[in-house]
Parts: C-alpha cells; sequence; structure tokens
C-alpha cells in the first residue's frame, strides 16, 4: 500500500482508505452486521489501510460505534486515522449551529472510543461558512489547541466551494467529491496542493456506477432510489464510453486509478460491504494509470459529460 502526506503534519496515511457510511447499517441499507464490519475493518488493516472516514450520521452513530471497537479491541489507534465530521447528527438532523460543535465532537469520540481525531470536516457547510463569516472555524481551532482534533476542514461538492473555504479559512483538509464521472473539482487541486491542503477524495466510485455492474434497468433502493430513469439511462450511456476507452468491463480500478493519478490527491475513500469488495479496492494501490490513458478519460469527460446536466 502506497502512503501519501496528510494534514498539517504531514503523517502517511494510505493512499486508498475505507468509507465506512455502510458499515453497522445493516437495518437501513443492507450493509454488513457488526461483525463483519468489525471483521472488513480488520482485513483493511492488515492489508496496509490506515485511514477511515466516517460521520455521525452513518447508519444512526452505528459507523462510529463499530469503528470505535474494531479499533479498540485490535489495539491499533497509534496506527491508524480517523477523519470525522460536524453538522449531520445521528438522528438524522441537520445542524450546524457552531455552539455545538464540542458536544458533536464529545459525542464522536465516545462512540469511537478515542480521545482524539487527526481530522474533523463540516459536512456540506453553507456558503456563509465557507466564506468565514461565522465562528465555526476559530471554534475548530480552539479544539485543536485542546487536542481533540488534530486537523479540521470542509466536505465539499464543487472547485467553487473548495476555492472559497481555501480563500477564507485556515483549513487543512479537504474532502471533495471526484470521479472519472464527475472531474470538475480538479480545477482547486493545485490551489489546494499549493497551500498545503490535504484533499479526501469521496464518491470515488459514484455510489456504485463505476463498478460496471449497474445500467439502466437497475433497481435502486434507500438513499440511491434518487435516480429517475433519465439518469440511469444517461449514466449507463457514458459507462459504455468509459468501458469503450479502457477496455474492460472491470472499472474499479480504472476508476479508482484515474483518481490516484493527480499527485495533489491524498487519499480515496471506496466504500466496502464485505472482504471481497474491500480487497479489490486496496489493490489499486501502486498501479499506475498510462499518461495516454489518464488523457483519454479526461478528453471522454470534456467531450460527453462535462455538458450534460449529470447530477449526483
Amino acid at each position: 500500500m502506497r502512503e501519501r502526506e496528510f494534514g498539517e503534519n504531514k503523517e502517511l496515511v494510505s493512499e486508498v482508505g475505507l468509507g465506512t457510511w455502510q458499515l453497522g447499517n445493516k437495518d437501513t441499507w443492507h450493509g454488513p452486521t457488526i461483525e463483519e464490519s468489525i471483521g472488513i475493518i480488520e482485513r483493511a488493516y492488515n492489508k496496509g489501510c490506515n485511514f477511515f472516514d466516517t460521520a455521525p450520521n452513518y447508519g444512526g452513530g452505528n459507523s462510529e460505534k463499530v469503528l470505535g471497537r474494531a479499533i479498540s479491541e485490535l489495539g491499533i489507534r497509534k496506527h491508524v486515522y480517523i477523519n470525522s465530521k460536524f453538522g449531520h447528527w445521528e438522528n438524522g438532523e441537520e445542524d450546524f449551529d457552531s455552539d455545538k460543535i464540542e458536544t458533536s465532537v464529545d459525542f464522536t469520540l465516545e462512540r469511537l472510543k478515542t480521545n482524539y481525531l487527526d481530522s474533523l470536516i463540516l459536512h456540506n457547510p453553507s456558503q456563509e461558512i465557507l466564506e468565514g463569516k461565522t465562528e465555526h472555524f476559530e471554534k475548530l481551532a480552539v479544539l485543536k489547541e485542546k487536542g481533540k482534533i488534530k486537523n479540521y476542514g470542509v466536505s465539499v461538492d464543487s472547485s467553487k466551494e473548495m476555492i472559497t473555504a481555501m480563500n477564507h479559512t485556515d483549513i487543512q483538509v479537504i474532502e471533495v467529491m471526484f470521479n472519472l464521472l464527475y472531474q470538475e473539482p480538479k480545477k482547486a487541486f493545485k490551489m489546494a496542493n499549493e497551500k498545503g491542503i490535504s484533499i479526501i477524495v469521496k464518491v470515488p466510485l459514484d455510489s456504485g456506477w463505476l463498478t460496471g455492474k449497474y445500467d439502466e434497468n437497475s433497481e435502486f433502493s434507500g438513499i440511491r432510489d434518487r435516480w429517475t430513469k433519465e439518469d440511469k439511462q444517461l449514466r449507463s450511456y457514458l459507462i459504455r464510453q468509459i468501458k469503450n476507452v479502457v477496455g474492460t468491463d472491470d472499472l474499479i480500478h480504472q476508476a479508482l486509478k484515474f483518481i490516484l493519478s493527480f499527485d495533489e490527491v491524498t487519499t480515496i475513500i471506496p466504500g466496502a460491504k464485505n472482504i471481497e469488495q474491500l480487497e479489490h479496492n486496496l489493490e489499486a494501490s501502486g498501479e499506475v494509470i498510462s499518461d495516454e490513458r489518464k488523457k483519454a478519460l479526461e478528453e471522454l469527460y470534456d467531450v460527453y459529460i462535462k455538458k450534460e446536466k449529470y447530477s449526483w
């Protein structure tokens, strides 16, 4: 597993991490059981993955609980890096009141069975917060001084949001959506690198579409039920174009290697609901995509995707 520098202290984290939205989420998303989730975390660590992304609202708090239990039972807290979030609470409510940041962090620390977070990010905050017009970042700095968090930042979805936050705040970390089907945020990557800001890439497989297993006839439930018939038809068309470029139906490694070809990216956080998926994701580390393939995939985005009304 290759490692890249993360955060203010440039600690080394695995370039392929683990997103834990689905862990402990069996009832609401048909994810793995608690015991299966612990097994996934243990296998990830044994395979060299040391970066874990979670949030209070994932699985109604179960994601943080299962991650905390696994890390505690394995005795590996000093050897792993945990990123969690503020703004979306375990009861499903959204509340960005800056006076509640420390309370939220304390609940997160309790669930994770630890006394510090390697990073805490604001979970898709408002424009006003991104512009530094509130007290959020001052209060995050206080938590950093207290030792409860080592780094702080934001989770966003566009280059505009990235640039706004970088111009108006003192963040050390940005989590941003970026993948083969959504390359817009890369316009802000150079600026992040120049400012020494680490980039965590979320939704690297476009919520499963870049596994290559979905098409216009696929049926979805839960949060993935958001796609209309037209959305599925468009995605299916774009997936076929990508398969033509890469010459394979297994898009996972192609999608992950494409993201990792950007030196500005620190780590990617694909999810996994079983050991097989996990190990397949982790195998993308160390594999290098050719310059020609990367250019072709960027051109594919520019020609076929950028002009489309493409929704997450």
